[in-house]
């Protein structure tokens, strides 16, 4: 019965060493005290009793929201900054026997780094430069925990807060910037439509003028034509006179006619050619004769 107990006891002792290291994870073993070894992922055996796990470090990146830090930069102006760090293990021993308290130490380190960057630049370079400083801190952190088994693989700046006095300025300056850049767009819109409108004008009038000179061209063109016509309409009418070949007499009948008509109108003054007095003559003496004859 003892001997069934003690293999027993054996059994379980040899079961305890077994180890299963889950993704991501790292075992540092000890072994008597001292560093023995690093369990990656899978199964692993430790010896019982005389193995012991040290530290179990993921291998996950990390993100430290660090509380933010009172700086000064060089035009002595106090601010408040935060920063977030991400960072890996990739050394798990160096991570568990390099510094005490790894998280603490990487907090300090990046107040000092911050503190130090700022002081070198003045407000507003501050205001417009966190890349520069994230890219700063990033070298200066990452050097400094690579012999802590850390690897720092990006700074962010997360908030720069200026004293009150001075984000006060910094609205009215920024207020003050909208207003100006208000005003250059209104005058520029002003300016575009005074623009336009002097264009539409112009435009306007040339083409009242060149309406007015075609309607001028074309009245002149109706006139030529019209005249044109009368003309050409009084030409045939001579042809047409010239065709018939009118003798003396008919002629003169046509005259006396004319001056029938004339005679019907209200002019005080008739003035007759001499060929039609001689033919009025004329008929007064025929008239005349034909009136004794009657008589007698």
């Amino acid at each position: 019965m003892s001997v069934f107990i003690i293999i027993l006891i054996i059994i379980l002792l040899i079961a305890s060493g077994i180890k299963i290291v889950s993704q991501s994870k790292a075992v540092v073993i000890e072994r008597l005290g001292a560093y023995d070894r690093t369990m990656t992922t899978g199964l692993n055996y430790k010896m019982p009793i005389i193995d012991k796990v040290a530290n179990v470090v993921s291998l996950k990146e990390i993100a430290r929201d660090f509380p933010p830090q009172s700086v000064i930069t060089k035009d002595n102006v106090t601010m408040q900054i935060d920063t977030v760090v991400y960072y890996q293990i990739t050394d798990p021993k160096l991570y568990t026997y390099g510094i005490e308290n790894p998280v603490s130490a990487i907090e300090n380190l990046t107040a000092t780094t911050l503190r130090n960057i700022i002081g070198e630049l003045e407000l507003d370079e501050t205001l417009t430069s966190r890349e520069t400083i994230n890219t700063k801190m990033r070298s200066v952190l990452d050097e400094a925990t690579d012999s802590w088994g850390i690897k720092v693989n990006r700074v962010e700046v997360k908030n720069i807060l200026p004293p009150r006095d001075i984000q006060d300025t910094m609205e009215k300056q920024m207020r003050a910037e909208r207003e100006r850049r208000e005003a250059i767009l209104k005058a520029e819109g002003e300016k575009k439509a005074a623009i336009l409108l002097a264009e539409g004008e112009k435009e306007s009038t040339i083409l009242r003028a060149d309406a007015k000179k075609e309607a001028s061209i074309r009245e002149a063109e109706g006139k030529a034509e019209a005249i044109l016509k009368v003309k050409e309409a009084e030409a045939k009418g001579l042809e047409l006179i010239k065709s018939v070949e009118l003798d003396e007499a008919t002629l003169k009948l046509k005259s006396y006619d004319a001056m029938v008509e004339v005679s019907k109108g209200e002019a005080t003054k008739i003035i007759i050619p001499s060929e039609l007095q001689n033919l009025v003559t004329a008929t007064t003496t025929i008239k005349e004769v034909l009136t004794d004859k009657k008589n007698k």
